[in-house]
């Protein structure tokens, strides 16, 4: 029997193999041996890095702990010379120098927003200070978030310039004590009493008892009426032809009964003096009289002392001038001087109206057939 060439290769090359259930693969079962090599390994690891991990470990806690002490150390310092400062204040209060001043606890609330406001700028830097340094510790690279940080600061700058110009001009008006709640100043933008002083804007009240809210990077100038003492000053215009020693007697005499009667005599910081003549007019002269107040009661002292001198000069005769010059006196008026003279053309029967009188008319005469 012969075969074919197909049957040939078919037998050379071997029955083909079936599969069975044996050559499947099965999942290895870890064995002891296995989990202690794993075990060494992880123990060489540790062996090799334990020593940076505590390097890093305690240079993070040193700088941790270097970190709370500064802070600690800072803030007691800042606080030590708040306590001098409001020692300083409360003993110079009651003296003469004092008086000056702003009160005690004006200066005392002023000292404590001082103190808050340089804690809490000791504790930002100290904290983000030892922030970065730890982030540098663990080999962060600081670089991009620096730079990232800058950028963000420049752009916040150029466009929130007039927040950080009102921010920056709050933090010096508190330090260096311009104004504060109950003072009445002149912002020049508005004026009134300051009800609330914020880091960026200050609120006022004003004489009609509207608010106003004023940005303290627009403040270029403040005028505190409230602070150290007032000047009342009240011009007195008599007539050129009254006696002076007479005018500068009387004004002394209101000055002293004034000056020793309530509640001037708490008002007043110092006599009621008579400066003298302030300027001298062709048919008046102004005659000046001055005192020093309590902050904010110079008109209230101005207007009792106009009242006073008033009653005064009245009592003894004296002519107050209404404006810087008297009026000229004229005599009264003639009232005929309108009036033209009599003539004789006012006579219809006198010879000079006849002859001014028109010609009458000849009267028409009638003819008869």
């Amino acid at each position: 029997m012969s075969l074919s060439i197909a049957d040939a290769v078919l037998l050379a090359a071997g029955p083909s193999p079936s599969p069975t259930p044996s050559d499947t693969e099965t999942p290895r079962v870890p064995s002891l041996q296995d989990a202690q090599e794993s075990a060494t390994n992880a123990a060489g690891w540790v062996e090799q890095n334990w020593s940076t991990w505590l390097a890093i470990g305690l240079r993070v806690l040193l700088i941790v702990v270097i970190a709370a002490v500064l802070r600690v150390v800072v803030r007691r310092a800042i606080t030590k010379l708040i306590d001098r400062m409001n020692r300083t204040v409360q003993a110079v209060d009651g003296t003469a120098l004092g008086g000056l001043l702003v009160n005690v606890e004006r200066r005392r609330q002023r000292s404590q927003a001082i103190g808050s406001v340089l804690r809490s700028v000791a504790s930002f830097l100290i904290i983000g200070t030892a922030a970065l340094m730890i982030l540098g510790t663990f080999q962060i690279n600081l670089a991009p978030l620096l730079a990232s940080a800058g950028v963000a600061g420049v752009a916040i700058g150029f466009g929130a310039r007039n927040l950080v110009t009102d921010f920056l001009s709050g933090v010096f008006m508190i330090l260096e004590d311009q104004y504060g709640v109950g003072d009445t100043i002149d912002a020049g933008v508005a004026s009134g009493e300051v009800i609330e002083v914020g880091l960026r804007v200050t609120k006022l009240r004003g004489d009609n008892g509207e608010i106003w809210y004023v940005r303290n990077g627009e403040v270029k100038r403040i005028g505190n009426l409230s602070q150290g003492w007032a000047t009342a000053n009240v011009d007195v215009t008599v007539h050129s032809g009254e006696d002076l020693d007479k005018v500068k007697a009387t004004l002394d005499e209101v000055a002293e009964k004034m000056g020793a009667e309530e509640p001037w005599n708490e008002l007043l910081w110092g006599p009621i003096e008579v400066l003298g003549l302030d300027s001298v007019l062709l048919d008046s002269m102004v005659v000046r009289v001055s005192a020093k107040t309590m902050p904010g009661k110079s008109l209230t002292v101005e207007r009792e002392l106009r009242w006073r001198v008033k009653r005064a000069f009245d009592a003894a005769d004296i002519r107050i001038v209404g404006g810087a010059t008297a009026p000229v006196e004229e005599a009264p008026a003639d009232p005929t001087a309108g009036m033209a003279a009599p003539s004789a053309y006012a006579n219809a029967t006198s010879p000079q109206s006849a002859a001014a009188s028109p010609l009458a008319p000849p009267a028409p005469t009638s003819t008869t057939k």
